[in-house]
C-alpha cells in the first residue's frame, strides 16, 4: 500500500549537482533526508554551505534540520546525514548518484547498485524507489531491482515498487533550475507511474511528462544528450574543414543561422558529466544487443579529438610567426568544462593540456572557478585560481578554453610574438590567430 504523498518522508540519495537542489526543491514541501557517503561534503552542507554553486546558501539555510525530531515537528526541511539508518524511516527514495564510464569508456554502474544496496538494508513493504541517474534502457529494472530485492528479500511489484524521472540538471545555470525544467516521470506500475508523476508534480513548476513505461523515461533521457553530442560534432568537423579552406567558422554559421529551420550549435570542447558520456550508455546497450552504432560513436570519436586539434593549431600558428615551441610558456585560460561554473568532471581541457605538454611546453592553467585540490586530484595537474589576473608578457600562446566571464575584460590581442586560439569564439575575430 503506498503512503500518501502528504504522509511521506524522501530520502534522497547522493547530494552532489543533481542531488542537492532535488533534496532542496523538496524540503520546501515535504520531510526530506539527504544522505551521502562522503562526510566532508555532509559537513559542509550541514554548515549551510553549497561548494558546487548550485544552491545558494540562503536557500539551503531556510530548509535545514539539526535533528529528526526537528524535522517530525516542523512537517518539512531537509536533514542532511552520511548514515543509513536515519534514512530507514522514509518511505520513498530517489538516487541521484554519478554514472561514470571507465577509462574504456564502458558504463560504471557501481555508484548505483551501491546505492540499491544501501536502500535495500532499509527497504520496507509499500516503499518506492526512484532513479534519476542517465542510463541505457533496462538498468531500473534489470540490474537494480534485483539488488534491491535481494538485499530487501521483498518482492518487486508486490512488497515495494520503482520509478525512473532523469535528471536534466544544467550545472551552472541559475535560469533552468530543477523546478523550471519539466520532468520525465515513470513508475514500475501504471498506479506507481501516477504517483511518482503527483510527487514530481508537486514540486516542479514546469510540469511533467509521464513515459508509458520505466525504459522509455530511461531511453529519453540518454538520447537527450547523445543528440546535443551528434550536433555538436557535426559543428566541428566543420571547422576543420574551414579551417583547411581558410573560412571563419563562425561567419558561416551566422550566415547559415538565418534560415529559420537552421539549428544553432556551435563548435567546442565537449566534456562534462553528461553529454561527453552518455552515448558510450546508449552505446553499450546497443552493442549488447548486437548493433553497432555508428553515428553515435562517431560523433564521440570526433568531439574527443577537438583538444588534440586545438593544441595542434596553437602550434602550427607559432611555427607561422616563428616562435620557438620546445620549453616555451603557454597558459590555458579555464580548465571547467564549462564557463562560469566549478564543475571539472570530465573536462576536456586536459586534452589541450596534455597534448601541448607531449611538445615539451611549459603549460600553465589558469581558472578562477576551478578548486586546485580537486584539479589536482582527478587529473594530477596544478592549476592556479583567483582574482589575480595573470602576466600574459611571459607566454608565447595563451588558449582561451573556457568563456569565464571574467576573462571577457582581458586584453587578450595577437601579436608578433604571442598567439591567441579563442576555443569559444568569444573574442573580437581581429584580436585572435585562431578561433573554432
Amino acid at each position: 500500500m503506498l503512503k500518501p504523498l502528504n504522509e511521506s518522508k524522501i530520502a534522497i540519495i547522493g547530494l552532489g549537482y543533481v542531488g542537492l537542489p532535488l533534496a532542496v526543491a523538496f524540503a520546501e514541501k515535504y520531510k526530506t533526508i539527504g544522505y551521502d557517503i562522503d562526510s566532508k561534503r555532509v559537513d559542509e552542507l550541514q554548515k549551510g554551505h553549497d561548494r558546487t554553486l548550485e544552491v545558494e546558501d540562503e536557500d539551503l539555510q531556510k530548509v535545514l534540520v539539526k535533528t529528526p525530531v526537528e524535522l517530525d515537528e516542523k512537517g518539512f526541511g531537509l536533514q542532511v546525514t552520511d548514515a543509513v539508518l536515519p534514512i530507514s524511516s522514509c518511505n520513498i527514495y530517489v538516487v541521484t548518484v554519478p554514472t561514470p564510464t571507465d577509462k574504456h569508456n564502458k558504463p560504471v554502474l557501481t555508484p548505483m547498485l551501491k546505492a540499491s544496496e544501501a536502500i535495500g538494508r532499509v527497504l520496507k513493504k509499500g516503499d518506492v524507489v526512484i532513479y534519476e541517474s542517465t542510463v541505457y534502457p533496462g538498468v531500473t529494472e534489470e540490474e537494480c531491482v534485483p539488488v534491491l530485492e535481494k538485499v530487501s528479500g521483498l518482492e518487486f511489484n508486490e512488497d515495494f515498487f520503482a520509478g525512473y524521472s532523469p535528471e536534466r540538471i544544467n550545472p551552472g545555470d541559475k535560469e533552468h533550475t530543477v523546478t523550471k525544467i519539466l520532468k520525465v516521470t515513470s513508475g514500475s506500475t501504471p498506479e506507481v507511474a501516477t504517483y511518482v508523476d503527483n510527487l514530481y508534480k508537486s514540486v516542479i513548476t514546469a510540469g511533467t511528462h509521464k513515459a508509458s513505461s520505466i525504459k522509455v523515461a530511461e531511453a529519453s533521457k540518454v538520447i537527450e544528450n547523445s543528440q546535443r553530442d551528434i550536433n555538436i560534432a557535426f559543428v566541428n568537423e566543420l571547422s576543420k574543414i574551414f579551417n583547411l579552406l581558410n573560412i571563419d567558422t563562425q561567419e558561416v554559421l551566422e550566415a547559415a543561422g538565418t534560415k529559420w529551420n537552421f539549428l544553432p550549435f556551435k563548435p567546442g570542447l565537449v566534456g562534462g558529466h553528461c553529454i561527453g558520456v552518455d552515448p558510450f550508455y546508449l552505446a553499450q546497450k546497443a552493442q549488447e544487443v548486437g548493433y553497432h552504432p555508428e553515428i553515435i560513436l562517431a560523433g564521440r570519436r570526433l568531439n574527443d579529438s577537438m583538444g588534440k586539434h586545438v593544441a595542434t593549431e596553437t602550434i602550427k600558428h607559432m611555427m607561422r610567426k616563428d616562435l620557438k615551441v620546445i620549453d616555451s610558456k603557454v597558459l590555458i585560460l579555464g580548465f571547467t568544462f564549462k564557463e562560469d561554473c566549478p564543475d571539472v568532471r570530465n573536462t576536456r581541457v586536459i586534452d589541450i593540456y596534455n597534448e601541448l605538454k607531449s611538445f615539451d611546453m611549459e603549460v600553465d592553467v589558469y581558472d578562477p572557478w576551478a578548486d586546485p585540490a580537486e584539479v589536482m586530484h582527478e587529473y594530477g595537474i596544478q592549476i592556479v585560481n583567483g582574482d589575480t589576473q595573470q602576466n600574459l608578457a611571459q607566454y608565447s600562446a595563451i588558449i582561451l578554453a573556457v568563456a569565464h566571464k571574467k576573462f571577457k575584460s582581458w586584453d587578450l590581442k595577437k601579436s608578433d610574438d604571442k598567439v591567441i586560439f579563442d576555443v569559444k569564439s568569444v573574442l573580437s575575430k581581429e584580436d585572435v590567430d585562431a578561433r573554432l
